[in-house]
This record gives structure tokens, sequence and C-alpha cells, in this order.
């Protein structure tokens, strides 16, 4: 098997003058096909960067029971399989032929980017999801890329590094990253507006959702599961630029994972609250995000809500259920799996949530892809116990998911992961944006109340919306 060894060339510049937004937007044009990772919380060392990455040059796509992959400079090969769990073997196979090599950088920018739908879970799981592809959602199931340029913004210490993988030394360094810093050295920067089209249309009515809400209280009654997430699916025409969208929602909806992929016919973006899944150094963390309440318009209404939210015992089952189910999920490949933090309150933009953070100290000889298949998809996105609630979600929801619930974000070739669940987040086809949300089902939910918390997740795209017609 041959092996394709990645070397990493730099520049360091000051970049106190730049930002993400302003840099992705010059690069564009230039560059077909990027993308743009940046976290809203700069003020923690950890996650006070954000990356560009340029120029695809290694390429693995999945659809269905087919998949395609090129190495660098090489032809694309096109296989179908009979099992989909040979896609996944597949991917990993692919991924294990490249192998990372020491820089001095404080950053790891050497593996692949991309993402994994939702119903790439049937990669991972022996388990077929029938539902429909409508056209804005027959899109790659998992689609992963090696970039041969990289910037990253080091916004704690004002820096900007622009990173050049290659396969066999030898390209000329100097002359590329020179042509990529004239750019973003000049002054036009294009301007393109946005506008919505007609008005928001559903999939689901609001009456059609809570009859899907009360069969979901029947199957947690009856013990089919403990908890189910059902989802809305919305559409919006527009006209102009989507990334206008993209600067409103991370200017409305600040968090610890903001994106924008851009992949030509389609394009996803967001600003996620979640992790799906990190690996690094032999750990495994997950987030669990569950319960919800709308914000208040006072810190002191903030405060009563927080607290009821927290006392609602709806809620905080809703909570208990998705901590043991990510502990559950850490412990097959875990010695140890420890319980950080839990139920935190943490204000978002527009909804308090419930967080908690599961740990787990992984095995000596597992693989983090291994971790990321035996986690997927985030148990807070299907219910428990997680097989049960993907048939059901299969049965009740009318189309696939495609983007939504999947997970977004980086496989580095020395086997750390950091990936977002995609929530609050937009698949851009066709001039139109879909958008979805979705609400944890329990014994004790009501019809209304799951539906209003659907409308609360949804409110900050809707705002951002708003806000893109009147830039």
């Amino acid at each position: 098997m041959m092996k394709y060894k990645i070397h990493t060339k730099y520049q360091k510049k000051l970049a106190d003058l730049y930002t993400p937004v302003n840099i992705y937007n010059k690069l564009r044009d230039q560059f077909p096909s990027a993308l743009l990772l940046e976290s809203a919380d700069y003020h923690d060392r950890t996650d006070s960067k954000s990356f560009i990455c340029l120029e695809p040059v290694a390429n693995f796509e999945a659809r269905g029971n087919k998949y395609k992959y090129n190495f660098p400079d090489q032809e694309e090969v096109k296989i179908k399989v009979e099992k989909s769990s040979q896609v996944f073997i597949a991917f990993q196979e692919f991924i294990s032929q490249f192998e990372h090599s020491t820089t001095n950088l404080p950053f790891n920018i050497q593996g692949l980017w991309g993402y994994s739908s939702f119903e790439a879970v049937q990669y991972m799981e022996d388990i077929e999801m029938n539902l429909e592809r409508s056209e804005l959602k027959d899109n790659p199931d998992l689609k992963y890329q090696l970039f041969k340029y990289v910037l990253i913004f080091d916004h704690f210490k004002n820096e900007i590094y622009i990173t050049h993988n290659e396969v066999n030394k030898g390209t000329d360094f100097e002359d590329n990253i020179e042509s990529i810093i004239q750019i973003i050295n000049t002054n036009n920067l294009p301007n393109f507006s946005f506008s919505t089209v007609n008005k928001e249309t559903s999939n689901v009515s609001e009456e059609e959702y809570m009859e899907m809400v009360k069969q979901g209280i029947h199957h947690c009654k009856i013990g089919d599961t403990f908890q189910l997430v059902l989802s809305r699916e919305f559409q919006q025409k527009f006209k102009g630029d989507d990334f206008n969208l993209y600067r409103c929602l991370r200017s409305i909806n600040p968090s610890p994972y903001l994106f924008y992929f851009d992949y030509g016919d389609f394009k996803i973006f967001g600003a996620s609250p979640e992790s799906q899944l990190q690996v690094h150094n032999g750990e495994a963390s997950i987030n669990p995000i569950a319960g919800t309440v709308l914000r208040g318009d006072s810190q002191e209404e903030d405060r009563k809500r927080a607290e009821e939210l927290k006392e609602n015992p709806k809620e905080m089952s809703e909570h208990v259920m998705l901590v043991d189910l990510a502990r559950n999920d850490l412990s097959k490949n875990s010695d140890k799996v420890t319980i950080e933090s839990y139920a935190e309150i943490q204000f978002f933009s527009h909804v308090i949530h419930m967080v908690s953070k599961v740990k787990g100290k992984l095995q000596k000889d597992v693989k983090g892809l291994q971790v990321y298949g035996d986690t997927f998809p985030a148990g807070t996105l299907s219910g428990a116990p997680k097989y049960k609630a993907l048939k059901l979600i299969d049965k009740y929801e009318k189309t696939t998911r495609n983007f939504y619930g999947g997970a977004i974000g980086f496989f580095g070739f020395d086997g750390s992961i950091n990936h977002a669940i995609i929530i609050r987040s937009v698949l851009s086809k066709n001039n139109t944006l879909v958008y979805q949300a979705g609400a944890g089902i329990v014994s004790d939910s009501t019809p209304e109340g799951e539906l209003q918390e659907v409308n609360n997740k949804i409110t900050a795209i809707r705002k951002a919306i708003q806000k893109a017609n009147e830039l």
C-alpha cells in the first residue's frame, strides 16, 4: 500500500488588521470550494483559532453504496459496494495511506476536512435508512478533503500562519505563498446583496409535527425508546450571496463552531454550539447538550428561566438519558469514562441549554475513527436507545436529514478528531436555504411544548435571514 507523507511549510504574519471573514471573502473567488472554520470563543486559548482551507488535492466522497476517491496527483477511482459498512472500511484505509510529519506549528492541520451526513450512520452501524432523498438533499453522505493551503488565525496572539501541505518536496513554496498574500493585501472586497424570495415553507405543518410528537410520546410510554428526537425541515428561497447570511448568523448566534463550507453546487454553513466528538492524546470527549428554554428579556428573567430549566423534571430526565448514552458510547473503546461536568447552565444567543462533558481514556490500540463510528450520530440528535430511535426517525420523518444532525470538522492524520454536530445550520442549494430543528421527546412531553422547542431553536436562523435582507 502506497503511503503519502505530508510535509508542511509555513509563513507567519502579524494579523491584527485581518479577520477570517474578510480574508475568506477575498480568497473565495480565486479558490473555489474553499472552507472557513471559526470559533466565537477567542478568549479560551484552546479555541482561539480560525482556519481557511484552499485548493483540495485529495478527496473521499460517498453517496449511498457508492464512493469515489483520489490521492494527490492521481486519477479518481469510483467503486460500488454491496454492504454500506464497506464504505467506512474504505474510508479508514484511505486515511491510513497518509502519514503526518512533525512541524514547528503550534496547531495540527495535516488531515482531512469535511462532513458526515446523518445517514452516514449506515456506514458505521448495521442499519438501513430508507427515506427518500429530496433533490436539495441529494448530496454526498461523506465528504472529506486534504487541502494544499490552510490559513490559521491565532486570535490570542493576533498572528496568521499561511501553510502549504505538499506530498512530494520540491514545489516552489515562496511563489505559491506570495500569490495568496497578494490577494489578502488587496483592498477590493467582493460584495453582493442577499434577499429572500417568497415566504418560508416547511415539509411538515405544525399540526402534522404535533401528531409526530404524539407518536413519539407513545413509543416512549410503551418502552420502545426512552427519548426520541423528531425534526421539522424549513425552506426559504433567496437570490444573491448566501455568505451574507453566514455573516449575520455568526453575529446573531456566536458559537464555538462556526463554519462555511463551499462545495460549488451546494454549501453548508452554521453556528453550532455542540461538539460531536473530540479525540486528542488518547482521550475522547463528548459534550451532550439537552434541556432547552428560550432566553428572557433581562438578566433576572434569564436567571429565573435557568433555575426553572434545572428544576424541570422532563428536561432533566432528557439530559440524564443523553449523558448516559454518551457514557455508554465512549465506554465501547475506553478503559475509563468520567463525567467532567454535569448539567451546567450555558447561555446562547436565543436559548438556554444544560451542557455536560463526558470524557473517556481510550484503550491502547483504539483508533480515533473507530471511536467516531461508535459514537455517531450524536445521541442528542437521535435519542436512546440509539438504534431504535434511528428506526423511528426513518419511519416518521418525510425525507433524509442529510446535513442536519450529521457532523463537520477535521480528522488529523495523527488520529486526532474535532467535529461539531451540524445544528443551527443551513444547506444552500439551487437558490434555496434548507434548515432544520428537532425536539427531544420523552414520555411526559407535550406536543405543544416540543413544537415550541423547535421554534426556539430555529429563531437564530430566522433572525439572521431577516438581518441579511437588510445588509
